[in-house]
């Protein structure tokens, strides 16, 4: 087959670098442009990009010269894949996808529009379908958060609940490249992060919703969200707290749990994991610094239930799950599902 030729908007970012860590030995989608901001522009990328993913720079990519944002820039590749940040995402992805080329995208702006898909792969894949016949796509992935947090959601939105109480502690990498300034998260924890409190019962709204007429309607799912920032680099862990109005059998739910994979029909999925969802049953788990390191799955633990609460922790990789491995396994499945 012929390969898939992107473009990396936001190149030199967080997300940006893991994005090019896992499409360096990608088999079918070739990374064959980088872009950033325009004082970077024709320089190469190995002299201007502050590296901090584990191990070197892809050797492929250190004297690829970087590019502009512009349509003129990346008119033609098949698709461009965007991590740049919410306030330069908005205009540069809209001038793209009004000149006709394909976009998916991380950032904010127009999550919740009705006719964009906001993808969760396993969740809501079928979200894609809207765009048959298009023209031009262009797709956007969830907060990170959020893209954690619904997963187990798959399993329990058919309980006969009152209400979904989630507290999230999320790592500093979600902050962006520069983060946070070191003294006001070095042995502290931060109870606020503008916008994540709405942002996530919004977008997992939208990923449950269904479609009509080529629209996007979310589901009504009551839920509260407390977001806090945590002084570790990289996972994000709820603690989600579910009152249901009939019993739970803990054992059935572990089980199906475990055996949700909804995209094993599908082949060439280099970024799917066989389980997505990991449930761990040792007391102290899942754990940030063990549980993190492969990327596409959710890992829950401490799942009870007592007096009509169930209750469970909830933990991914902010940076994979929630971004860049989520970008790529969204274009691998548009790829299957050749739209």
């Amino acid at each position: 087959m012929d390969k898939i030729k992107v473009s990396l908007l936001g190149a030199t970012g967080m997300v940006g670098q893991k994005m090019i860590k896992l499409l360096a030995d990608h088999p079918y989608i070739e990374l064959v442009k980088l872009s950033a901001s325009d004082s970077r522009i024709g320089k190469k990328y190995s002299e201007t990009v502050k590296w901090i993913e584990n191990g070197s720079i892809p050797e492929k990519f250190r004297d690829m010269k970087l590019v502009s944002t512009s349509p003129e820039d990346n008119k033609d590749v098949d698709y461009v894949l965007s991590a740049l940040p919410p306030e330069a995402a908005e205009p540069v992805e809209l001038k793209l996808v009004k000149n006709g080329i394909n976009v998916i995208s991380n950032a904010s702006p127009y999550r919740l529009s009705k006719d964009i898909p906001l993808i969760n792969p396993e969740i809501n894949f079928e979200h894609l379908r809207i765009l048959e016949g298009k023209d031009t796509k262009f797709v956007k992935n969830p907060n990170c958060t959020s893209a954690i947090m619904a997963m187990p959601l798959v399993k329990l939105l058919g309980f006969d609940y009152d209400r979904i109480s989630l507290v999230s502690m999320q790592a500093i990498s979600g902050a962006g490249f520069s983060g946070l300034p070191y003294m006001s998260i070095d042995d502290n924890i931060i109870p606020y992060i503008h916008g994540e409190e709405e942002k996530i019962p919004a977008e997992i709204s939208k990923m449950y919703g269904t479609v009509q007429d080529g629209k996007i309607n979310g589901k009504n799912i009551r839920m509260s969200v407390t977001s806090v920032r945590v002084p570790v680099k990289v996972g994000h862990m709820g603690v989600l707290n579910m009152e249901i109005k009939k019993g739970v059998d803990v054992e059935e739910l572990i089980k199906n749990l475990n055996n949700f994979s909804p995209l094993k029909g599908f082949n060439g999925l280099y970024n799917a994991p066989a389980h997505p969802i990991v449930v761990h049953n040792e007391a102290d788990r899942p754990q940030n610094a063990i549980d993190t390191y492969n990327g596409m799955e959710v890992h829950v633990g401490r799942i009870s239930y007592t007096d009509r609460n169930l209750r469970m922790v909830i933990l991914g990789n902010n940076l994979v799950r929630g971004a860049a491995g989520i970008t790529i396994l969204t274009l691998e499945l548009m790829e299957q599902m050749k739209l």
